[in-house]
């Protein structure tokens, strides 16, 4: 690897690998946090540094909370504008042993289990939802009308589970059920999100990806559409 031409989010060069060797003989919470400052910028972006970094914090994830976490922080911004396709594509076996990694980590049913559900996501090329999934408590996604066009809300959260038109003043007004899909009939990564949750016990995920995966009425028009088809077809990014 030559580091002199991996830049990290902050410029540096040489940083990194020293940092790296340092978390792999002992667990430096310093050095576990400058290596987070220097991988992942804001949560949001990466850089050559992170990629070249990826296939050593994979190895240690099996035994490294940290490098596990920051392993899917990186997964998690793959989809932006980094410019590093080429080092992505170098990381494909490291991916591969994290994805088995995460998913070992979620059948013992953590207490970060949406965080590594989130990074798992992200594995799965699955970005538009490992951005935006929550714990359903208080989700909350906007979607046009494939008909009208006007902008709905569709809630899913403790105050319930439906279409709405949000007004700033009134707040969600025209509220309509929503209608969840049967299991059944999930498409491929729904299917997998759901039954993900129900083999790991978690019950509360699972009604709630039923429900983004399931049919909701436009309160403007009154047609139905299928929530997650009209939200992957806006925010899905293009590979």
């Amino acid at each position: 690897m030559n580091w002199g031409q991996m830049y990290d989010c902050h410029g540096g060069v040489h940083r990194v690998p020293e940092l790296l060797d340092r978390v792999e003989h002992d667990e430096d919470a310093e050095a576990w946090g400058e290596l987070s400052y220097r991988l992942v910028l804001e949560g949001e972006l990466v850089f050559p540094a992170s990629f070249a970094a990826l296939p050593r914090l994979v190895r240690l994830a099996s035994r490294s909370d940290r490098a596990r976490g920051l392993a899917g922080a990186i997964m998690r911004c793959a989809a932006g504008e980094h410019g590093c396709d080429d080092l992505f594509a170098a990381c494909a076996d490291a991916i591969a042993e994290l994805r088995q990694t995460l998913d070992r980590h979620l059948c013992s049913r953590p207490a970060d289990y949406l965080t590594t559900f989130l990074a798992l996501l992200a594995v799965e090329e699955q970005y538009h939802w490992s951005a935006v999934v929550g714990d359903f408590s208080d989700d909350v996604y906007l979607i046009a009308c494939p008909h009208c066009a006007v902008e709905v809300t569709i809630a899913i959260g403790d105050y319930g589970r439906y279409s709405a038109i949000r007004d700033w003043h009134l707040g969600d007004v025209d509220r309509r059920d929503l209608g969840p899909a049967s299991p059944e009939d999930l498409n491929d990564i729904g299917r997998w999100m759901h039954a993900t949750a129900v083999r790991d016990g978690q019950a509360f995920l699972a009604v709630g990806i039923v429900h983004l995966f399931g049919r909701a009425e436009c309160p403007r028009c009154a047609s139905v559409f299928s929530i997650a088809d009209e939200y992957e077809s806006s925010n899905r990014p293009v590979m």
